[in-house]
C-alpha cells in the first residue's frame, strides 16, 4: 500500500524524503496541486534557521530540524547547492519620534505575523553576548547604510542561526525523493478518498492534468499543503471539516531580492547576516538577510485580510507593499544603490496559538459520515502538519523527519505532545 503526500512543499518534500530515507522500498506519491513546483512559502521565504528561539511547545522539534539542516548540508553540499551557512542574527533599531517609540512598547515576538512586531524578540537572552558598542564596531554588514542615533546589537553570533536558500534546497530534497523512486504528480489533485469494506483508508483518487484519472491504494494519506491544508480537508472529508474546518490561517508575506550596486556595500562571501529591524520610522518589522550568493532578501510586511488565492502560483503581490519595501530597501542600502532582481509574495499557515500541528487525525475526527477509519493499530489513518507560521523553512526538515516517523511506527526523534489539536 502506498503513502500519499498531498502538497509538495518543504514540509511534504522533507516527508517524502525521510520515509524513502528509512524504506528503500516504500511506495510514495507526492501530489502537487501548482504547475510551478514551490510556488508559495517554500520558493518565497527568507530561509532563516534558529535552533533556540521558540517556545517550549517546538523547542524540540525546532533543534531537531536545525541539527538536521546542518546534517543535511554537511553531507549534500548545501553550501554550494542551496546556499546555507551560519548567519550571525542582528537586532538594528532606528531613531524615531516619541510618538514611535511608544508605538512599539509592550508588542511581543510571538504576535509578529499579527501585530507587525519582530520574531528577533524570541531570540534567548544571552549574558555573554557583546555590547552594543563591540557589535557596532565588529558585526555590521557591510551593505547596511547607518543612520546617526541607530542601534546595532548582536542576538546570536554562536553557531544557533544559519541560513539557506528555500527554493533550491527544496529542489535538493524533491530530487533525491524522484531518485529514490517517489512519484510526483503535477499538477494534480486527490479528488476523492476510497475505503474498505470496514470503513478503513484503502485508496485515493488522484485526476491529473488533462483530465487522466487513477486510483492510488494507500492506507496513508498526509496532508502537507500549507495554507490550503483547511481546503484540502474540506474537500475530501466534507462532512468533518466543512463546519469546523482546521484552525490554520492564511497569513500573506511580500518580499524582495535585491543586489547591491555599490561593490562595498555587497553580502560578504565570509560572513553572513540576518538582520532584524524595528520600531522608530520604519513603520514596521523588515527582515533582511545577506545570503551566499550575493544577494540581499528583504521582507516584513504580513497582512491577515490578504485571501488565500485558488492555487499558491496564483498569488500577486500588492504593487503598494512592495513600494514599501523598496522604500525600506533605500533606508537600508542608500537611495538607488540596489537593483530588485525578484519581487515576492508567500501565503504561510499559522495556528491562532502560535504552533504548528504536526499530528495523526483520530478516527472519530474522520469517521462522522464520511466513515474514513484509519488502521486500528501500527501505521496508517490520515496525517497533517500545517501551521508552522514563519518558521517553516526552518522547521521543515525535523518536520518530516518525525511525520515519517510517526507514519512508519517508529520512536519519534522530537516531542509531538503539544502540537496537537487542542
Amino acid at each position: 500500500m502506498a503513502t500519499v503526500i498531498i502538497g509538495a512543499g518543504i514540509i511534504g518534500v522533507s516527508t517524502a524524503f525521510y520515509l524513502a530515507e528509512n524504506d528503500a522500498t516504500a511506495d510514495i506519491h507526492l501530489i502537487e496541486t501548482t504547475d510551478t513546483l514551490f510556488a508559495s512559502a517554500s520558493g518565497y521565504a527568507g530561509g532563516f534557521l534558529a535552533r533556540d528561539w521558540h517556545a517550549p511547545t517546538t523547542a524540540s522539534l525546532a533543534a531537531l530540524s536545525f541539527d538536521q539542516h546542518a546534517a543535511l548540508a554537511s553531507k549534500y553540499d548545501g553550501a554550494s547547492r542551496w546556499g546555507y551557512a551560519a548567519s550571525t542574527a542582528l537586532s538594528y533599531s532606528v531613531p524615531g519620534t516619541a510618538d514611535d517609540e511608544k508605538r512599539w512598547q509592550g508588542r511581543r515576538g510571538e504576535d509578529w505575523l499579527r501585530q507587525g512586531t519582530s520574531r528577533s524578540t524570541s531570540a534567548p537572552v544571552d549574558d555573554g553576548a557583546l555590547s552594543p558598542k563591540e557589535a557596532l564596531n565588529t558585526k555590521t554588514p557591510a551593505w547596511l547604510e547607518r543612520k546617526q542615533g541607530d542601534q546595532v546589537t548582536v542576538l546570536a553570533d554562536d553557531g544557533t542561526t544559519a541560513q539557506i536558500e528555500p527554493a533550491p534546497f527544496c529542489q535538493f530534497l524533491l530530487d533525491t525523493c524522484r531518485a529514490r523512486g517517489v512519484q510526483l504528480h503535477q499538477p494534480a489533485q486527490v479528488t476523492a478518498v476510497g475505503r474498505d469494506a470496514d470503513g478503513r483508508l484503502s485508496s485515493v483518487t488522484v485526476q491529473e492534468h488533462g483530465g487522466k484519472q487513477a486510483v492510488v491504494p494507500c492506507t496513508r494519506l498526509v496532508i502537507t499543503a500549507g495554507a490550503w491544508t483547511p481546503r484540502v480537508l474540506a474537500e475530501l472529508f466534507p462532512d468533518n471539516f466543512t463546519q469546523e474546518p482546521l484552525p490554520v490561517s492564511n497569513y500573506a508575506g511580500h518580499s524582495l531580492v535585491v543586489r547591491a550596486k555599490d561593490a562595498t556595500k555587497t553580502v560578504a562571501a565570509d560572513h553572513y547576516f540576518a538582520l532584524f529591524a524595528a520600531g522608530g520610522s520604519l513603520q514596521y518589522c523588515p527582515e533582511m538577510f545577506g545570503r551566499a550568493n550575493g544577494t540581499l532578501y528583504l521582507a516584513g510586511l504580513n497582512s491577515s485580510t490578504m485571501p488565500l488565492p485558488a492555487r499558491a502560483s496564483d498569488a500577486k503581490p500588492d504593487p503598494r507593499l512592495l513600494d514599501d519595501l523598496e522604500a525600506t530597501c533605500r533606508k537600508v542600502l542608500g537611495n538607488g544603490d540596489y537593483e530588485v532582481l525578484r519581487t515576492g509574495l508567500c501565503h504561510r499557515p499559522a495556528t491562532p496559538w502560535g504552533a504548528p500541528l504536526v499530528l495523526r487525525l483520530l478516527d472519530e475526527q474522520l469517521s462522522a459520515t464520511s466513515r474514513v477509519q484509519s488502521l486500528t493499530a501500527g501505521p496508517g489513518g490520515v496525517f497533517v502538519a500545517a501551521g508552522h507560521g514563519p518558521w517553516g523553512i526552518s522547521m521543515g526538515p525535523g518536520t518530516g523527519m518525525v511525520l515519517a516517523e510517526l507514519l512508519q511506527d517508529r520512536p519519534l526523534s522530537a516531542d509531538l505532545s503539544q502540537l496537537g489539536l487542542p
